[in-house]
């Protein structure tokens, strides 16, 4: 049923959007994050990996290989801000990741793996951002 439903929504991530990415070896980041659904509302227990520039996650850990496909993938350039939410969801050791049009909400199991996330997205945000591009940056020091 919930396979149909994601077939029918569209929520199956496009091959495209995480081809070229080992996600199955050395991810920089992984481990379980309760995520809220993107179309109904409930909180899901899913295997997250952060590797590359992408936030990917599957429905268990186990027996990842280059054949698995994702339930899910976030491009971290795309995302503006990663910041704790407790306050805007009433649960414990929640954040959210924001892009200008969607804000998607996580649990993590502890506080300090809340901030291990955030940190880790954060720096995968500063590093595969394309807010700024090469050529927007300055070398004031070549200008004197």
């Amino acid at each position: 049923m919930e396979n149909l439903w994601r077939a029918a929504t569209g929520q199956d991530p496009n091959p495209e959007d995480y081809s070229g990415i080992e996600f199955w070896s050395n991810p920089e980041r992984s481990g379980w994050l309760t995520k809220q659904g993107d179309y109904i509302r409930t909180w899901r227990r899913r295997w997250f990996i952060l590797k590359q520039g992408k936030l990917v996650w599957f429905k268990d850990s186990y027996n990842i290989t280059r054949d698995s496909v994702p339930r899910g993938v976030i491009s971290v350039g795309t995302c503006l801000t990663v910041k704790g939410a407790e306050d805007v969801v009433n649960k414990p050791n929640a954040f959210e990741l924001s892009t200008g049009n969607v804000t998607m909400y996580f649990i993590a199991d502890t506080e300090k793996e809340k901030e291990e996330w955030i940190n880790s997205i954060g720096r995968s945000i500063v590093q595969h951002s394309r807010s700024v591009t090469e050529s927007e940056v300055v070398d004031y020091d070549s200008r004197r």
